[in-house]
């Protein structure tokens, strides 16, 4: 061993606490969450809150966000589920999950320290009861969201979500979609309605407010393809969960910056697009899936993408004993949220 090196490396860290950290890459963000003593807040105690950003109540009868530039919203709501319910408990769960960022090492990005960020609260429901009136609850929420030109960023809840909320987000102009599911969502009315979670994209499509053109739905499989009609012919581009070993990660990434370019982008990520092995705690498991690997690697792959938006959803933990499936939500709204950072539309810091 090298006696020089080691008496410098005694005398610089044998006495330094942990948030003593001279690489000024990794300071900025030990300054800002350790206290002078070397202590910091233990990730268990206090009123948890999505990955630990502040809490920010909101009056919705005077919606003030001041000047946030994300919102992370929940939306407990599942009265649009087809099999399972439950995932009106996924905020919850979310936001019971501790030691989640703050850093992410990939992106070089502390997200909730870097931009103006809060926790908001869920949105009020007139009814615990009608499906479509909780639609209009939502859109009513986003609207005040948007107009104060805050982006969210939201937990359901089940994926009928995100028609209201692309409603609110597509009024002035269509978004595009990356996708992340195991399944489509671009199904026709069941049942005498077409407010649930298999058809948003389809109804956001017909509402003018998404593009098909710049939508692209990665990890599709399970056994209802011949519903999904609409996907291809309305212009989606579609990668299928068996295609994802074949092509490559970096082709599908390459592929998804390729549709949605410059131009406004939402991502929705449903937590069945994993393979139940990793996420079993959703409505409609589906075996065959993406790994959680492969799902961090793929948002972490879409940086500098213009977003206005995401929703993380379909998490129903009362089916995971081990809360494996909101333990990968809430990383997958981390890397959202650090997306975030890099965004034209909200950070601005590309590079």
């Amino acid at each position: 061993m090298d006696k020089a090196k080691l008496e410098q490396l005694r005398k610089r860290y044998g006495e330094s606490h942990g948030g003593e950290v001279f690489d000024p890459k990794f300071r900025r963000v030990a300054d800002r969450i350790f206290s002078k003593s070397g202590t910091r807040s233990a990730p268990y105690a206090g009123v948890p809150t999505f990955l630990s950003a502040p809490h920010w109540p909101i009056n919705p009868q005077a919606p003030d966000f001041g000047d946030l530039q994300v919102a992370l919203i929940g939306v407990p709501m599942d009265l649009g589920v087809t099999n399972r319910p439950g995932s009106r408990f996924g905020p919850r769960a979310l936001r019971a999950i501790e030691r989640i960022g703050p850093y992410n090492h990939v992106l070089d990005a502390a997200p909730v320290y870097e931009m103006r960020v809060a926790d908001v609260g869920d949105i009020p429901f007139a009814s615990r009861y009608r499906l479509e009136m909780s639609h209009d609850d939502i859109e009513r929420y986003m609207r005040a969201v948007v107009a104060a030109k805050v982006a969210p960023l939201s937990v359901g809840g089940d994926h009928s979500i995100s028609h209201p909320i692309l409603k609110a987000l597509g009024a002035r102009e269509p978004v595009g979609l990356i996708h992340i599911d195991a399944h489509c969502d671009t199904g026709g009315a069941f049942d005498l309605s077409k407010f649930h979670h298999g058809g948003p994209f389809r109804n956001a499509v017909l509402d003018g407010v998404l593009d098909p053109a710049r939508v692209i739905q990665i990890g599709i499989r399970g056994p209802a393809e011949y519903l999904w009609e609409f996907s291809t012919e309305s212009g989606m581009t579609v990668i299928h969960a068996e295609e994802v070993s074949r092509l490559g990660l970096p082709a599908i990434i390459d592929k998804a910056r390729a549709v949605v370019g410059d131009g406004p982008c939402y991502i929705s990520f449903d937590v069945d697009s994993l393979d139940p092995a990793f996420a079993p705690g959703t409505g409609t498991p589906e075996v065959g899936g993406l790994t959680s690997r492969e799902v961090v690697e793929l948002i972490r792959g879409l940086k500098g993408v213009n977003l206005v938006g995401a929703d993380v959803v379909e998490v129903a933990p009362q089916y995971d004993a081990t809360t494996n499936t909101a333990q990968v939500a809430a990383q997958v709204l981390f890397e959202i949220l650090s997306l975030m950072v890099f965004s034209p539309s909200i950070g601005g810091r590309r590079s």
